[in-house]
């Protein structure tokens, strides 16, 4: 199995990844909205516009 991150082999310790570096990277992806599981509820699209006019207004 490859790290997600940056191709190099798992270790054992990070599985699945290489490093607490590329796991970190990962987390911060999570964090800061870099990944996202996409959505067809029109409620979720509908809140997204909110928070994004809410951003936007500050």
């Amino acid at each position: 199995m490859s790290c997600p991150i940056c191709a190099k082999d798992t270790q054992k310790d990070y599985r699945p990844f290489c490093s607490k570096r590329c796991a970190d990277v990962d987390l911060a992806k999570w964090m800061s909205g870099s990944y996202a599981v996409p959505s067809t509820d029109p409620e979720d699209a509908e809140r997204a516009m909110d928070e994004l006019d809410q951003t936007r207004k500050h």
